[in-house]
């Protein structure tokens, strides 16, 4: 692939640019999972608990207080590593350690996968929780929209989260090609020659140097046995 480089990206130190970057696959799944996150994070915030005659707060959620904060921690985290991930792959061409960009990698593999499994018990936990309120528990039928947009974008980020884990997968498996960091490569130039070349019309390179042997190699022969006759 012309103009790849290692783990699927550019060489080292080529321009980025902001439009093709904007519509690569990868780029698509960070943002959509950057909104989801910010949707189960904002919907359990502003309407996920209710004020049923008293100056407690309780959780729409069956009054689990462990369902709203389990929501709120998923994805105010997954928020912050989508933004942080991004500017990862923004700047991931502009890397020129080949292991720095496996780390970068690896990293994401894990972070990825391992938000997927949360985002699954973020959906079944609040679905569950949800299917045992009652109506009284939510006169007015207060905060039931926002804990319905929370367990659907759940359910969204899972598909996300996985679709990134599978895309940086991808992207290892690619490896590295390590002649994209030569300096000759780079350059531009021919590869130098180690060895003098032997093809017709080019000269071979003469050494000035003559062989010479050993020193006493002439006057220390070893001598030869004969068998004595009796």
């Amino acid at each position: 692939m012309d103009g790849v480089g290692s783990f699927g990206a550019g060489r080292t130190g080529s321009t980025i640019d902001p439009l093709a970057f904007a519509k690569q696959p990868t780029t698509i799944l960070r943002v959509l999972t950057w909104i989801f996150s910010l949707v189960v994070f904002a919907s359990i915030m502003n309407e996920g608990y209710v004020n049923l005659g008293s100056e407690r707060l309780h959780c729409v959620f069956n009054k689990n207080a462990d369902a709203c904060n389990y929501g709120v921690f998923v994805g105010l985290v997954g928020l912050l590593a989508s933004s942080f991930f991004f500017l990862v792959d923004y700047k991931f061409a502009s890397i020129s350690s080949v292991k720095d960009r496996k780390k970068a990698i690896m990293l994401e593999i894990g972070f990825s996968g391992f938000w997927t499994f949360l985002y699954f018990v973020s959906f079944c936990f609040l679905a569950n929780q949800w299917s045992r309120t009652t109506p009284d528990m939510l006169p007015l039928n207060q905060g039931a929209d926002a804990a319905r947009a929370a367990i659907a974008f759940s359910f969204f980020s899972i598909i996300t989260w996985a679709g990134l884990a599978v895309r940086a997968v991808q992207k290892y498996l690619l490896g590295t090609d390590m002649t994209l960091f030569t300096t000759e490569h780079m350059d531009g130039g021919a590869p130098s020659q180690p060895y003098p070349s032997n093809s017709p019309g080019g000269g071979t390179t003469e050494t000035t140097e003559t062989y010479q042997s050993p020193p006493f190699s002439e006057n220390n022969a070893a001598p030869t046995y004969q068998v004595p006759i009796y």
